[in-house]
C-alpha cells in the first residue's frame, strides 16, 4: 500500500479490497448518508466486525465505520517489526496514575479489523465461575449473563474461526472438540510444559485462531513468527478476513479511513445518527440505531466528546460511570536461558497455555490468571532487555547474541475493577480537533498480589526446565476492558445486559468495554461471543417491535 492508498479510502465506488487476492476486489453495497440505516458501527475489530456481519446476514442495513486503512494483507504486510506499527494506533494520549499505561500495539488497533489484525490469537474462553465473581467467589462484579448462554456463543465463534486446538482441554466444563488440530509446539513451549510438569500444573497446546490445515481461502500457518506484526498469508483468522468479507457478501458497507467524532442526539433521548470525517471533510451519516464499538478507550472517549445540552456529561452518561472501571490485565514476563537451541520465534508466539492459577481458588489475592509461554521477534525482544534489565551498548550486544538459546512465560491476569482507574478527556485535542483521552491507572494492592505470585510460578516453571540465567520483566500490560460497564441497574452500569444504553434506547455498546471484570484469560473470544448474543438480542426486539 502506498503512502497516498494509507490516506486515501479504499472501500468506496461499490468496491471494497479483497483481502484473499493481491490487488483483488470484492462488490459493496453502498448507502447514501441521508439514507436512515438500520445500524451505524463505529469500529471494526474483534465487537463491530462481528456485530456488523450478524446483523447483515439477519438482513439489517448496516455502515461500519473505522478509522484507520483497509489493508489487503498478502500485499501490505511485511516482516518487518518496524513496519508493521501502521496497524496500531499511536494517537496521542496522555497516561497517568501510580502505573501509566504503555499504549500502542500491546492493547490497541487503528486499522479494518481492529486489534484482531496483529492479536497473538489466542482463544480462550472465561472460566464458568468468573461471569459471577462478586456471587461466587467475593470479589469484583457479576456478569448480567449466565455462563451456559456464553458457552453455545463459544462454540459458534470457534467454529467461525476454526480454531486450532487440543481434542481435549482440561479445564472447565465439557466442550466441544476443536475444529482443528493443534499447533506443533516449539521449544519454547516445551521447556514451559517440562516446568508445569515439575510445578505440578496441567498445560495443554494453545487454543489458536490461526488455521493448521488449509480452510477456504486460508492456508495453513506456515510456523513464520510475525503474528503479532499482521499474518501476511492469511492463516490467521482475524475479523479483517473472516467477519468483514462476511458483513460484504450480505449487504454491509465498510468506510476506512472515517473518523466518528461525535453521535448526535435527537429528541426524545434518542440519536440520530453519527458525525465522522473521511477525506478531508466532517460528514454526517443518519441511522436509526449507532453501536459503538471503539474499545475501552475510543468508545468512552466518543461518548463524552458528544456531550450536548441534553446530555451535558456525555451520553449513556447519567450514572457517571462512562470511562470509569478500566481495567487491564498484568503481562509480566519470566525468561531465562538454554543450553540448547531453542529458536523460539518459530510459529505463533505463544503455543503453550497452563490455566492452573485461573482455576485454582487456593490463593491469598482475589482472581486469576494463566501461563503461556512467550517467543518474542527481536526488536520486541530488544525492547524487554532495554525496559526490564537496562541494558545498553555492548552489554545489550552481549545479551543478543543469546537471542536464540532463550525461553520464556508471560502471565495474563484478571486486573481488578476500579472506580479510580479512568478514561476522561484532556484538554489538548487531536488532528481532527477533538479531545484526546487521559488515561488514568494504577494497580490495586490485589492487582499487586497476583503479579509476585506469578512471577514466582513462572520463575519455579523456567527452573524446572533446567533454564538458567533467569530475570523478571516486571512491568507490562496488555489488554484493556471497562469504561462501559454492562449490568442490570442503570445507577452501576452504562449499558443493559444486550449492549443498550440505559441512556438512550437505540444507542448500543458492543467491544470489551462492557466488561464488569476482565477474567483471567484474553478478552477477543469473549468479546464476538458477545457480539454474536447482542445480535440475536436485537434480532429479538426488532421482531417483537421492541428495538
Amino acid at each position: 500500500m502506498s503512502d497516498f492508498e494509507a490516506s486515501t479510502p479504499l472501500a468506496r465506488d461499490g468496491r471494497a479490497p479483497n483481502v484473499f487476492r493481491e490487488g483483488g476486489w470484492t462488490p459493496m453495497r453502498q448507502y447514501s448518508e441521508t439514507e436512515e440505516v438500520d445500524f451505524a458501527i463505529v469500529g471494526t475489530g474483534a465487537g463491530g466486525g462481528t456485530l456488523a456481519a450478524r446483523l447483515a446476514e439477519k438482513g439489517f442495513s448496516v455502515v461500519a465505520f473505522d478509522a484507520g486503512p483497509f489493508f489487503r494483507p498478502l500485499e501490505d504486510f511485511a516482516s518487518d517489526e518496524e513496519s508493521q506499527s501502521k496497524l496500531y494506533w499511536l494517537d496521542e494520549r496522555i497516561v497517568d496514575g501510580a502505573d501509566p499505561l504503555v499504549m500502542g500495539g500491546n492493547n490497541s488497533g487503528k486499522c479494518v479489523g481492529g486489534s484482531t489484525v496483529h492479536f497473538a490469537m489466542v482463544s480462550l474462553r472465561f472460566r464458568p465461575e468468573h461471569f459471577k465473581a462478586r456471587t461466587l467467589l467475593g470479589y469484583g462484579a457479576d456478569w448480567p449473563v449466565d455462563w451456559r448462554e456464553m458457552w453455545g456463543y463459544y462454540d459458534q465463534v470457534e467454529r467461525a474461526l476454526s480454531i486450532s486446538g487440543p481434542l481435549s482441554y482440561p479445564w472447565g466444563p465439557a466442550r466441544p472438540a476443536y475444529p482443528y488440530r493443534p499447533h506443533p509446539m516449539n521449544a519454547c513451549a516445551q521447556a514451559m510444559a517440562v516446568g508445569c510438569e515439575h510445578m505440578g500444573m496441567k498445560w495443554a497446546p494453545m487454543p489458536l485462531a490461526t488455521v493448521s490445515a488449509p480452510r477456504g481461502e486460508s492456508p495453513p500457518c506456515v510456523q513464520r513468527g510475525f503474528c503479532r506484526f499482521g499474518c501476511s498469508t492469511n492463516a490467521k483468522q482475524s475479523a479483517l478476513v473472516v467477519w468483514i468479507p462476511r458483513a460484504l457478501k450480505a449487504g454491509a458497507e465498510v468506510r476506512d479511513l472515517a473518523m466518528v467524532g461525535r453521535v448526535e442526539l435527537g429528541s426524545g433521548g434518542q440519536v440520530t445518527g453519527l458525525h465522522y470525517h473521511r477525506e478531508g471533510a466532517w460528514r454526517f451519516q443518519k441511522a436509526k440505531n449507532v453501536v459503538v464499538a471503539g474499545y475501552a478507550i475510543e468508545t468512552p472517549r466518543l461518548l463524552l466528546n458528544s456531550a450536548c445540552p441534553d446530555a451535558p456529561d456525555g451520553l449513556a452518561n447519567s450514572s457517571g460511570l462512562v470511562g470509569k472501571y478500566l481495567m487491564t490485565q498484568p503481562n509480566q514476563g519470566v525468561f531465562g536461558r538454554t543450553k540448547e537451541e531453542s529458536r523460539w520465534y518459530k510459529g505463533p508466539p505463544i503455543l503453550c497455555v497452563s490455566e492452573h492459577w485461573n482455576y485454582c481458588d487456593d490463593k491469598n489475592f482475589p482472581g486469576g490468571y494463566t501461563l503461556m509461554s512467550q517467543g518474542p521477534m527481536p526488536q520486541e525482544w530488544v525492547n524487554i532487555q532495554v525496559g526490564a534489565r537496562k541494558l545498553w551498548g555492548s552489554d545489550l550486544r552481549h545479551a543478543m547474541l543469546d537471542y536464540n538459546h532463550m525461553v520464556g512465560m508471560k502471565v495474563v491476569g484478571e486486573g481488578l475493577p476500579s472506580v479510580h482507574n479512568s478514561v476522561t478527556l484532556a484538554d489538548e485535542v487531536d488532528q481532527y480537533g477533538l479531545r484526546i483521552p487521559r488515561i488514568t491507572y494504577s494497580w490495586t494492592e490485589g492487582d499487586k498480589a497476583l503479579i509476585a505470585h506469578s512471577m514466582d510460578q513462572m520463575q519455579g516453571c523456567l527452573e524446572g526446565a533446567n533454564a538458567t540465567d533467569i530475570f523478571r520483566q516486571e512491568q507490562d500490560t496488555n489488554h484493556l476492558n471497562g469504561t462501559a460497564r454492562m449490568g442490570d441497574d442503570p445507577r452501576t452500569s452504562v449499558v443493559n445486559p444486550d449492549g443498550r444504553t440505559w441512556d438512550h434506547p437505540n444507542l448500543w455498546v458492543c467491544d470489551g468495554s462492557t466488561f464488569p471484570t476482565t477474567g483471567g484469560v484474553n478478552p477477543s473470544l469473549t468479546i464476538q461471543a458477545m457480539a454474536l448474543r447482542t445480535a440475536d438480542r436485537i434480532e429479538a426486539l426488532a421482531a417483537r417491535g421492541e428495538l
